[in-house]
């Protein structure tokens, strides 16, 4: 497995009102966090929120292109980014137990965190479709240039992992530093990944190793 230490390239936040980073997602201009009872879009450039949506935000955050997906407890809600309004709300898979969000394939993949489990679910009814085994708590979920990324956070420990999609085993890892912890995961669909960083408040900004096809 290979592995490196994280290079962090940049910190953002805290932030106002904003006492922790729970999910996070990219929309292509703006990361938006979740911090419990609000969304908020953060412009990468200048570190500073655009907008933020009143809506419950307890864990992952997802973009699918148009619309937001957030887990609120037990529930997913589909959020207009625009207007702030909740579309749809689906059962989230580990009935309160979730972490990560990510939009992939046509599908959501949601992180177990204690279940040490990704599921990739249907977004209209919350079905089931597989599962893949962790070997840790997950945190965070994306994908990238096809490959699925999460990152964990046990003991005080974090850092993230590309796995084998098909048997969750770890082919590649970033330590984060001692202390550091990551909440919420999110690429760019470039060299940067979107860590957030959980009762720090902070979202921060690490590269994401290149690697050979």
């Amino acid at each position: 497995m290979k592995k490196s230490q994280a290079e962090i390239l940049r910190e953002y936040g805290p932030f106002p009102g904003a006492d922790r980073v729970n999910g996070v997602t990219f929309d292509g201009l703006n990361v938006w966090f979740a911090s419990g009872d609000k969304l908020s879009a953060v412009d990468p450039d200048t570190g500073q929120i655009v907008r933020s949506i009143d809506v419950a935000s307890h864990a992952g955050t997802a973009f699918d292109g148009r619309h937001l997906y957030q887990i609120a407890e037990d529930r997913i809600l589909k959020v207009d980014p625009k207007s702030g309004a909740v579309l749809a709300s689906i059962p989230a898979p580990g009935n309160g137990g979730d972490s990560g969000l990510a939009w992939a394939e046509g599908t959501l993949w949601v992180g177990n965190y204690r279940g040490r489990k990704i599921h990739q679910i249907d977004p209209d009814t919350g079905g089931i479709l597989r599962t893949v085994e962790a070997s840790r708590f997950v945190t965070g979920v994306t994908w990238t240039d096809g490959d699925l990324w999460h990152a964990t956070w046990e003991a005080e420990q974090s850092d993230i992992r590309r796995v084998d999609q098909r048997t969750g085993v770890a082919v590649e890892l970033i330590e984060m530093p001692l202390g550091m912890q990551v909440s919420g995961l999110e690429s760019d669909g470039g060299d940067r990944l979107f860590c957030g960083g959980g009762t720090s408040g902070k979202i921060r900004a690490i590269r994401r190793p290149q690697r050979e096809r």
